[in-house]
């Protein structure tokens, strides 16, 4: 598998607490520059400090990291891989320090975050771009390259599809074909999804998502023999309440759900790669909550995690865009009728509602013109 053009791949995550201490530091580091008041910051707090003030994203990025190195190292992919989180360490600043030290000229950036908007896609190429500029100037870091959403590969579906069928197995057989499937990702705001996307086009974080959620179901379908009814909702939302953010709630929705005489569901947190914070409490502590207070039988389905094909996947990325950006031929893996989204994101990409701020890995990246040269 050729990977030439890179020296390395960078392995970019949002990060988390990892003892009671780090929470409040960890969200200031996430609110920063929005005015949030301590005390509303340890009220948030409290869901972490309800699992010991520990995240588990370090913890599963660390075994992810683990199983894609082995990977790469069976494949015969010399690459090796730098880890760096938006809000907590290790830091991208280190890591792209780090790089630049190791000689590092040019790095493809894997996010995990698979889908179009501000807060999953401009915002970690602002802060690349912030990176780069805190190791001593953006020209002489390593060119990054961010490679393209990945919520529509097969490598990152598959585990996803297998995941409900799994849950749908676990409810009760009377109720199994009548289960409802509710699909559930990180609300944002609705200004947010209207920008996501191409300039000019809007609306991609929600369609994304409609779009692998409708693959999903189909191949639910496909797997059991029966056409289950399900819907796109949100978790996590935060913020101003004046601020319209996308909805319904999932809570809110299986109330509703149990007024119309729903008597199972499946949550799946298609939004999320991993059990992260909002998975574990917004979902399997909350949301679970709800079900059992209102008589719905429910299991949450799995997350891609470090399912082989998905840490598969991200080698392939590698390989498929070190070939793009060589010139060559590129057959792209995906499902779904939106096709493979875009390499280089086009100027003016989910726009930041807050003002304009430099970015790296984007078409409007003074990077490249320096690789080019």
């Amino acid at each position: 598998m050729d990977v030439t053009l890179y020296d390395a791949l960078l392995f970019t995550s949002f990060g988390g607490p990892e003892k009671p201490e780090d929470v409040v530091p960890f969200l200031e580091n996430v609110t920063r520059g929005r005015g949030i008041p301590r005390e509303r910051l340890e009220e948030v707090g409290e869901h972490y400090f309800r699992f010991g003030g520990r995240s588990p994203i370090n913890d599963q990025n660390r075994e992810f990291l683990t199983a894609l190195r082995a990977l790469l190292a069976e494949s015969g992919v010399d690459l090796p891989v730098y880890w760096g989180n938006r809000n907590w360490d290790p830091y991208l600043s280190d890591a792209i320090g780090q790089m630049k030290a190791d000689g590092v000229r040019r790095a493809a950036v894997f996010t995990t975050s698979a889908y179009a908007s501000y807060s999953s896609c401009r915002q970690y190429r602002e802060n690349l771009y912030d990176a780069a500029a805190a190791s001593g100037d953006v020209e002489s870091a390593p060119v990054l390259d961010k490679l393209r959403h990945y919520f529509n590969h097969p490598g990152f579906v598959e585990p996803v599809v297998d995941g409900v069928l799994a849950s749908l197995a676990e409810l009760p057989a009377d109720e199994r074909d009548e289960a409802r499937i509710v699909f559930v990702t990180h609300s944002i705001p609705t200004v947010m999804n209207d920008a996501s996307g191409r300039p000019g086009e809007g609306g991609a974080y929600v369609t994304q998502h409609l779009d692998v959620s409708r693959v999903v179901a189909d191949r639910v379908a496909e797997e059991t023999g029966v056409q289950r009814g399900w819907d796109l909702v949100y978790c996590s939302r935060s913020g101003a309440p004046h601020v319209p953010w996308l909805e319904p709630d999932v809570n809110d929705h299986l109330e509703h759900l149990a007024s119309r005489g729903v008597s199972a569901v499946v949550l799946c947190p298609v939004g999320f790669v991993s059990d992260h914070m909002e998975v574990v409490y917004d979902l399997d502590t909350e949301a679970l909550a709800t079900c059992e207070r209102l008589g719905l039988h429910a299991r949450r389905s799995a997350t891609a995690g470090v399912d082989q094909r998905f840490v598969a996947a991200v080698r392939d990325l590698v390989v498929e865009r070190a070939a793009a950006e060589r010139g060559e031929q590129v057959t792209r893996a995906v499902v779904g009728s939106l096709g493979p989204c875009w390499d280089r994101c086009p100027v003016g990409c989910c726009e930041n509602a807050r003002g304009h701020k430099p970015t790296l890995a984007g078409e409007d990246s003074v990077q490249y013109a320096e690789a080019t040269r």
